[in-house]
């Protein structure tokens, strides 16, 4: 077992969590040394080099198989990952201005909306995955008060468990959260038994119900929110889309070409992600494989994603409710209409 100060969970404030957003977004924040060197100028090049950050989840296979197969080259854009240590300075690099994109839960993406940071939502990234895993005697809400519970702060797996609880008449203060870094953190904690419940994503969810005798799905998340609910989403900076829109519109196009490809031959997909991007068995990986999957046009999220604001303001995340200005359909509009044919393709849609 492992104390709150050890090596698998540590604690966080929300307080702290805000400023560091609000900081994120004015562009003031303190970059650690083993990230700038990551963000150093990029030799000149015929593509346009755009800088992205992303998460660990299968609602990021889209952007990996875009890097991966270099599907944006086509359109004179390198897509290049900014790779990050945690979950949190993924959404302080982005609303800081040192990435231009980034794959990231909607939740995290409204801490910077918030803050006014220039970012608007310009693309889905994937849809569920986001499941309540407990340990053996543990089958309902009610069984989780006093229980330790891992998640990530300010994240759609944080935003899950809360809403879980609160349909349940419960709320966080009877249940014993724990913040913890990264994805396979998480899951090992889990799976070591220092927690007792966790959130987590695909295909980490899926590993964590194999490995410890006796878990249970609590939540996928679907009994809450009905089917092709939100996760992750594709955010621009504001400054990018009004100075170079072709090259978002290639990253979105790209993102749409890798769902296909996906939909078409999905142990391809796994095959060139697992390992590298997921650090999970593909056994673990071909189970989940289904349970996320990649939905670029989530056009139909939008109101879902607003309302999840209730959530994050009652969590002290956000001040206000995110409203209609947070999202830019339109490059992703402006990509379906140069591609039907390949947008008709797509097995998952809004339309």
């Amino acid at each position: 077992m492992c104390d709150r100060d050890g090596t698998f969970y540590r604690s966080f404030s929300r307080r702290n969590f805000i400023k560091t957003s609000v900081a994120a977004a004015t562009a003031t924040v303190a970059i650690p040394a083993h990230l700038a060197t990551l963000l150093t100028p990029t030799p000149a090049m015929a593509a346009t080099v755009i800088k992205a950050t992303h998460g660990s989840g299968f609602c990021n296979m889209g952007i990996f198989l875009a890097k991966e197969r270099n599907l944006t080259i086509a359109d004179g854009v390198e897509l290049e990952f900014v790779v990050t240590p945690s979950n949190t300075e993924i959404t302080t690099m982005f609303g800081a201005g040192l990435v231009d994109i980034s794959m990231i839960p909607y939740s995290n993406f409204m801490t910077l909306y918030d803050a006014g940071a220039p970012v608007k939502i310009v693309a889905g990234g994937g849809v569920q995955g986001c499941i309540i895993v407990a340990k053996d005697g543990i089958k309902s809400a009610a069984d989780l008060k006093g229980k330790t519970f891992g998640t990530f702060q300010a994240d759609t797996l944080e935003v899950l468990p809360y809403d879980y609880l609160k349909k349940a008449g419960l709320s966080f203060k009877e249940v014993d959260i724990k913040y913890l870094d990264t994805s396979p953190e998480l899951a090992q904690a889990f799976m070591a038994g220092a927690l007792d419940a966790i959130c987590h994503i695909e295909p980490y969810a899926t590993q964590c119900v194999q490995q410890r005798k006796g878990a249970t799905v609590l939540s996928d998340g679907t009994d809450l929110y009905g089917k092709g609910y939100s996760d992750c989403v594709l955010a621009a900076r504001t400054p990018l889309i009004e100075k170079n829109p072709a090259a978002v519109k290639a990253v979105i196009k790209a993102l749409m070409v890798a769902q296909s490809q996906a939909e078409a031959d999905k142990a391809a997909a796994l095959k060139d992600t697992v390992g590298k991007y997921y650090k999970t068995s593909m056994e673990a990986a071909i189970d989940a494989s289904a349970k996320q999957p990649i939905v670029v046009d989530q056009r139909s999220q939008t109101q879902f994603i607003i309302d999840r604001g209730v959530s994050m303001k009652e969590l002290g995340y956000v001040k206000k409710l995110p409203d209609q200005g947070a999202f830019d359909w339109s490059l992703l509009e402006a990509v379906i209409a140069d591609n039907k044919a390949l947008y008709d393709g797509l097995k998952l849609k809004s339309a």
